[in-house]
């Protein structure tokens, strides 16, 4: 149980005075007053006495108080607290924790049933012989005894809130006086100190047996038939109904009923009705209770989704005092009742014997917690009940094992009433997860290590676990084997007794994981088959059964499938302030919540040692946690293990290579060793597995080139050394799958160094360094000459030594494709590595002389060698084409040439027909004249043709019919150009007109540019745009833009010194010249 409270008694009715105590009221500052009204009608004033920490009292029996006893109940003080018998404490002086100052005996004719304040208006009211009067609070003379219309009262209730006044906006004082008068309830307010003279009423459906304010303008009364809720200001009243059981719907039968004028009683027990109770809570919330039945409502009336108190007996009253709900008995039982409002679990119970009634300050005397004490009297005595320290409840409950009380506790307290709220709910959540985990609730144990509150350090986490997940830091004793023929009591040594918290679960059989993890004793029944120890990680963790895994080891891998999630969100809370990658702190950002709370208060410091050593701190975590991981990855899914590989970690490597060379995990090694950047090791066991002729029972999957190949394809072009290295063997193995090193679409195959890989490649192959060349020099588009002089010659030496056949062929081709498209290869050095008499050959030599621009000798190779007058057709026209882009100008004609001119220059250079005509026509010797070829010719490109050199060609004999086509494009071209040059003649015709209509009438638009006809306005005030005098009568000039400037600042206007230069510069032949008078 919970010690929240201790009960003091600090007024105590002597045995002779008969009188019996009625009511209390406690006010002033921390309370130091008290009231007491008693059934005689006398007031007596008490001063109440700060007591020494030290001392004691005692209860009028000679026993210890009742708050001592039940601290001795709870074992949270003993009886005697200072070394000292409790005898010998009762028989020191102690200081008397009341004076009494005043007693006014005639206050009232009859019993002091209720008394309340008004401190504004320092009034007393009280409720004696059914009636409400007001007195001064200091004379405790009567103001208004009775106060009018309060005859037969049955109570009522007083509250002071500050209220905004509807007209002015300004806040004010207001209290308000609530009267249950049978069936009607009277209000009275006084405004800053002063009683309003308007009295309002409100008639409810039956007698009115508790009044309680909800808010300043909002009051619950409780009847026989329900509740009902009252608005002051709009007198509306609204029946409180509750869901389910707990209330229904106005004029139904309900646990509490509906307000109505027939509503039923609370039928047996004698006809016996409950007392309709009502309490206020804290943020607005309120308690319904009527018999054992409860309902929490807002200041609204609007029912609570919680569920009712457990009470097992009616209590007699409730309240309030931050942060529980208090619950009185019967006087005949005398005990207090303590509870969460949160979670409803009782925490407390305290014997007060004769206890008849509870008395809370009102909630305006201070803030919440401040006003955190409260009374309860009975008729002889009058109790203090003090609070504990909140941080001692905290420490209470948890040495109990009431984790979630604890947890809800801290919630419901504000920051500063305890001395570090944050850390000590992450403290207690993870005492309540580690209680969660000894219990083999694996999952929510987790779950709550890796609440955003929470974000529990992996060192505690993985003291949970054996030495094979969490290694040194593990905090489970290991086992050491026994014979098994040794009895023993069920213990073994060093073992110790678990105390499993009550409230986190209920207790379950022991065994399995739990026995082991907290030294336990193995079951008898599986201790055979236990394995012997192997190693610091394995030892007596693994059993090794004979069909199927023992109960330690299905425990132990359900929690390690937990740890694997928390783990992972620990990894991802560590990158968000260090990077993987490189080790380094990231910059520093402002925290947006919870999550990174821990982190950031580490890097609040700015000194960059600092810096570093939190930064080695955080790499050590980040080791940790990420060989943590890997463990448990291996433990539980061992196919797991290579993803962690392939990111960025900081697992440790003789963890990592002693695990996987253990369980042959060769191909997460592989990942391993090169997120680590240890390429040899990887590529060296790679080599291992993949060189042999046949596939290794151990790793199968890296058997061949492949693995290899994939790996190399995925190192810097830094490492161009090991990458050369060990390509040697699978280009071997594998030519075609290998070049995809160096010939990947990728930022690495193409920024290799490329002389080094060819001069690697050409030790191995010339097939596969002349298709690394065409890789580099189509795809790639490299320039290099010596590439492009290194491919003509490995082309040229495949072709010498290669037999000719179909892919001869396709290789010729290729080479002269190359030779056509290149161009950056050595001409000189081509031409001679080509045979010359050799006829497959000829075109490629054809190809390097146009390079060269030997044009004639290419064409007598297709003439006279070759004999394709067509290559030699398409030759000319390639040549034609590239000769007229790159000197013809746009236009066919210059301006002002004529069509004669334009003649004269064509046939003044010789076109490439006319070089082909003459092979044609007026071959070299040996060979003859060959007119067919000619012929065709001058027919499609007679127009290209000069006629003065062409007809010179032409063998007198040649019947001038067979020339007709010649002449008809020739007299077509001819046309053609007088055709263009009239069309462009008429179009520069049109462009005159449009400029001279343009200069002189202006182009028409409002605001644009005017003709020399336009008309300038000079007035007086007009002014020079460049000098800014008046222009008077000085000769002027007008701009094309209307501006007007003195004639001897038109050159100043020119060069841009006015105001408007620039554009008269730009249309200086538009200006019109005015002289005159203004």
């Amino acid at each position: 149980m919970l010690s929240a409270f201790t009960a003091r008694p600090i007024i105590e009715l002597k045995q002779r005075d008969k009188s019996k105590i009625e009511s209390i009221l406690a006010y002033g500052y921390e309370g130091d007053r008290v009231l007491v009204g008693l059934n005689t009608g006398s007031l007596r004033i008490y001063r109440l006495n700060e007591l020494p920490p030290s001392s004691t009292s005692k209860a009028p029996n000679g026993k210890p108080p009742a708050g001592e006893t039940e601290s001795a109940q709870v074992g949270t003080k003993p009886a005697a607290q200072d070394g000292r018998p409790a005898s010998s404490q009762a028989s020191s002086p102690a200081v008397k924790p009341t004076d009494l100052l005043r007693e006014v005996e005639k206050f009232s004719p009859r019993a002091v049933e209720q008394l309340a304040i008004i401190k504004e208006a320092n009034t007393l009211v009280s409720l004696s012989n059914y009636a409400v009067a007001l007195h001064d609070l200091q004379t405790f003379e009567p103001l208004e005894a009775p106060l009018p219309r309060t005859k037969n009262a049955s109570t009522f209730a007083v509250t002071s809130n500050i209220v905004k006044d509807p007209a002015t906006g300004i806040p004010e004082i207001v209290s308000r006086l609530a009267v249950a008068v049978k069936r009607r309830l009277l209000l009275w307010a006084w405004h800053e100190s002063e009683l309003s003279p308007d009295v309002g009423e409100i008639t409810l459906p039956e007698a009115i047996r508790s009044i309680t304010w909800a808010c300043a303008t909002r009051v619950v009364c409780g009847m026989n038939s329900g509740y009902v809720i009252i608005d002051v200001d709009t007198e509306s009243a609204e029946d409180i109904v509750g869901p389910g059981a707990i209330g229904g719907a106005p004029g139904s039968q309900s646990r509490f009923g509906a307000v109505s004028n027939a509503g039923m009683g609370y039928m047996g027990l004698g006809g016996y009705i409950p007392k309709p109770l009502v309490a206020k809570l804290a943020d607005g919330e309120l308690l319904l209770a009527k018999d054992i039945n409860t309902l929490f409502i807002d200041d609204t009336g609007k029912a609570l989704e919680k569920r009712q108190i457990p009470w097992q007996a009616a209590p007699e009253s409730i309240g309030y005092s931050y942060p529980y709900i208090l619950a009185l008995q019967a006087p005949a039982k005398g005990s207090l009742e303590v509870r969460n409002p949160d979670t409803l679990s009782l925490l407390q119970t305290m014997s007060l014997p004769g206890a008849a009634a509870l008395h809370f300050p009102p909630p305006t005397v201070s803030l919440a917690h401040a006003g955190k004490g409260f009374h309860v009297l009975s008729e002889r005595v009058v109790w203090k009940m003090d609070a504990t320290d909140y941080d001692s409840q905290v420490q209470e409950l948890v040495q109990n094992g009431k984790f979630d009380e604890a947890v809800s506790l801290l919630k419901m307290l504000e920051d500063a009433l305890l001395k570090n709220k944050t850390e000590t709910l992450r403290e207690v959540k993870m005492l309540k997860a580690e209680a969660l985990f000894q219990l083999k609730k694996y999952r929510e144990s987790m779950d709550l290590f890796n609440e955003d509150e929470v974000h529990a350090p992996p060192e505690r986490v993985l003291k949970l676990f054996p030495r094979i997940i969490a290694g040194d830091l593990s905090g489970v004793p290991e086992k050491t084997p026994e014979p098994e023929h040794e009895e023993t009591d069920g213990k073994t040594n060093g073992d110790k007794k678990v105390d499993v918290p009550p409230e986190v679960s209920s207790p379950q059989k022991g065994g399995g994981f739990t026995k082991y993890l907290y030294g336990r004793k193995p079951n008898p029944e599986t201790a055979s088959i236990t394995s012997s120890k192997k190693d610091d990680d394995t030892a007596s963790i693994k059993a090794k059964p004979a069909d199927e895994p023992s109960q330690d080891e299905k425990d132990l891998l359900a929690a390690v499938h937990e740890l694997n999630g928390y783990l992972a969100g620990a990894r991802t809370r560590l990158q968000r302030v260090i990077d993987p990658e490189t080790g380094k702190l990231r910059p520093r950002k402002s925290p947006s919540g919870s999550t990174e709370e821990a982190f950031n208060s580490l890097l609040a410091s700015s000194k960059d040692e600092g810096n570093e050593k939190l930064e080695q701190e955080l790499q050590g975590l980040f080791k940790t946690v990420d060989t943590a991981l890997f463990r448990a990855y291996m433990y539980s899914r061992p196919t797991l293990a290579s993803s962690l590989f392939r990111i960025a970690n900081f697992c440790d490597p003789d963890v990592v290579n002693e695990k996987l060379l253990q369980n042959n995990r060769y191909n997460e090694l592989v990942d391993f060793f090169y997120g680590k950047k240890l390429h040899r090791q990887a590529l060296e066991l790679l080599r291992r597995f993949g060189s042999s002729d046949q596939p290794d029972e151990a790793a199968p999957t890296l058997h061949g080139p492949q693995r290899t190949v994939m790996y190399l394809q995925n190192l810097p072009p830094e490492m161009i050394d090991l990458i050369l290295e060990f390509s040697d063997w699978t280009l071997k193995a594998d030519p075609k799958l290998s070049m995809e090193v160096f010939l990947a679409d990728s930022e690495n195959a193409e920024t290799l160094p490329r002389d080094r890989v060819l001069k690697f490649l050409a030790g191995i192959d010339m097939a596969l360094e002349s298709r690394y060349l065409e890789h580099i020099i189509y795809e790639l588009n490299d320039k290099t000459t010596e590439f492009h002089n290194r491919l003509v010659s490995l082309y040229m030496q495949e072709l010498k030594d290669k037999p000719r056949n179909e892919e001869w062929d396709k290789l010729i081709e290729r080479l002269v494709q190359f030779l056509d498209e290149s161009g950056k290869y050595g001409l000189s050095r081509a031409f001679a590595m080509i045979p010359k008499d050799d006829p497959a050959f000829y075109e490629a030599q054809a190809v390097v002389l146009r390079h060269m621009g030997q044009h004639k000798q290419a064409l007598e190779i297709y003439v006279f060698k070759m004999k394709n007058y067509e290559k030699a057709e398409d030759y000319c026209n390639r040549m034609h084409k590239a000769q007229d882009a790159a000197s013809r100008p746009p236009s066919r004609t210059r301006p002002g040439s004529s069509e004669g001119e334009d003649e004269v220059e064509e046939e003044a250079v010789p076109s490439i027909y006319h070089t082909l005509l003459s092979l044609y026509l007026t071959p070299p010797p040996p060979h003859s004249q060959n007119l067919s070829p000619a012929l065709d010719l001058l027919s499609k490109h007679g127009s290209r043709l000069p006629a003065t050199s062409t007809l010179s060609l032409i063998p007198d004999t040649l019947p001038i019919s067979q020339l007709e086509s010649y002449f008809r494009g020739r007299m077509r071209s001819s046309n053609s150009l007088v055709n263009e040059t009239r069309v462009v003649v008429g179009l520069r015709k049109t462009e005159l007109v449009s400029g001279q209509a343009l200069l002189l009438l202006g182009d028409g638009l409002p605001g644009g540019q005017g003709g020399r006809n336009r008309r300038v306005v000079v007035s007086e005030d007009r002014v020079c745009g460049v000098c800014h005098k008046r222009l008077g009568a000085s000769v002027v000039a007008a701009l094309p833009d209307n501006s007007v400037v003195h004639y001897g600042c038109l050159n100043r206007a020119q060069s841009g010194g006015g105001a408007s230069g620039g554009l008269a510069t730009a249309q200086l032949g538009a200006w019109g010249r005015v002289g005159g008078r203004a």
